[in-house]
Formats: C-alpha cells, structure tokens, sequence
C-alpha cells in the first residue's frame, strides 16, 4: 500500500511539472491525464483488480484527447507515467483501453513514439 501511494505521488509530481512545460493548442494536460488514470496504477502493476473507476477514467480520457494535439499529449503523459511505475506490467498496460471498451488510437507503453499519433 504504502508502494502504491508512493508510486502515485510520484506521478502526480511529474504530471504538475509537465503541465509547466507549454505544450501545442491541447486541451488535454498531464495533471488531466494522471487524474483519469489514477485509478489503474493498482491494476497495471498486476496488484489489483481492474475497477469501474478506472476505466471510467480511461474512456473520459479517451473522449477527452479529440485532437491530434490533445492525444499527442495524453501519449507523451501516459508514456512518462508508464516509465515511473516501479513493476509496471506492460501487457496489462497495453491491454488497458481494450479491456474498459475504451478507443485509444496509440498504445500505452514506454517505447511508444508520440511524434507519430494522429
């Protein structure tokens, strides 16, 4: 428990300083994206269970991201956060948006190439 809590405030840490870093006419920011998936850091380290919360996040995430700007952004944030998940399971991770129904048009892991979604 006390992992998880730190894992999570070690996202959020991150989300507040790459919201200081201007990024391109998105609407989405890191703080916005580490809010919506704050829920499913349990389950992408295979410690829990996937929770109605947290694929509620992902599906407002996935609506959220309408832009080629917004979803650029919301890769490059979910792809930091990835690589900070101390355990992290990348099949869980990659298999999230699917499993909550959720269209997520790039997947989520760290070699994921942002510069590229569309």
């Amino acid at each position: 428990m006390a992992r998880q809590a730190a894992a999570l405030c070690s996202l959020l840490a991150l989300s507040f300083l790459l919201i200081s870093s201007p990024l391109a006419e998105s609407t989405v920011t890191c703080g916005s994206v580490a809010s919506a998936v704050s829920q499913c850091v349990s389950y992408v380290k295979g410690a829990g269970p996937l929770t109605p919360g947290c694929c509620s996040g992902v599906k407002s995430l996935s609506t959220a991201a309408s832009t080629t700007a917004d979803r650029r952004t919301a890769c490059a944030c979910l792809k930091s956060m990835a690589a900070k998940i101390t355990g992290l399971n990348p099949g869980l991770a990659a298999g999230l948006p699917g499993k909550c129904g959720a269209n997520v048009p790039f997947p989520i892991s760290t070699s994921t190439d942002c510069t590229k979604v569309n």
